[in-house]
């Protein structure tokens, strides 16, 4: 599975992959979250501009699958991540989210996050099995940026169906050292020598990246995560 940065050309292609993995919310009773429209072009093009959305491609480098993300407190945090239906159970989704995390980790943040439904099988039962923990009151990881978002998917009618906040830890690399020295394992969870925002992708060019925020720019989509 090849992980590639977006291109500006394909952006309703994103669209068309949102439009098709919202139908499997459909027979679970979730019509509204199936008919809610994708993300608009300019703000696609907001985050394939600020490098900012990667994107899963087949063997004719056609998108399967896309993911977006912001930074969140100190986190990367995945403001969408949709797969074909026809791509579906291929590890598309896992293979951006490993992606991000590569990125991330070069970036110094300090974990992944996410919001998602609770009750969907391929949402929050999913993202257990890729090692996101749920992040409810009381739990020092729930930030208030990610209050914020619950704030606002609520207010765009997500809070319907039960919800949760989902957090995975990064694991920072181990520094390589020469021969005969001590190793150490430095990982410094702030702070990039590539400058502030930068990041450096694998197999990718350096982006940038937005300074953290803490609430979303505009009403999220409805998530196919």
């Amino acid at each position: 599975m090849r992980i590639r940065a977006a291109e500006a050309a394909e952006l309703t292609v994103l669209q068309d992959i949102e439009r098709a993995a919202g139908e499997a919310f459909r027979p679970l009773g979730m019509a509204a979250i199936a008919d809610d429209d994708p993300l608009p072009l300019d703000v696609l093009a907001g985050y394939r501009d600020e490098g900012r959305a990667w994107v899963a491609v087949d063997g004719a480098d056609r998108p399967v699958g896309y993911l977006l993300t912001d930074t969140v407190d100190g986190a990367a945090h995945i403001e969408q991540v949709s797969v074909h239906p026809d791509a579906a159970r291929r590890g598309v989704g896992r293979a951006l989210i490993d992606h991000l995390a590569g990125a991330a980790r070069e970036q110094g943040l300090t974990a992944l996050t996410l919001t998602t439904f609770t009750e969907v099988p391929w949402n929050a039962p999913y993202y257990a099995r890729l090692g996101f923990r749920r992040v409810g009151e009381g739990d020092p990881a729930l930030t208030d940026g990610l209050r914020a978002i619950s704030r606002a998917e609520a207010a765009h009618g997500l809070a319907v169906w039960p919800r949760v906040c989902m957090r995975r830890e990064i694991t920072a690399p181990r520094v390589k050292t020469a021969p005969g020295t001590a190793a150490t394992a430095t990982a410094t969870a702030t702070g990039n020598p590539a400058g502030p925002g930068a990041v450096t992708t694998p197999g990718a060019v350096t982006a940038r990246v937005t300074p953290p925020r803490t609430a979303p720019a505009v009403p999220p989509s409805a998530p196919s995560r």
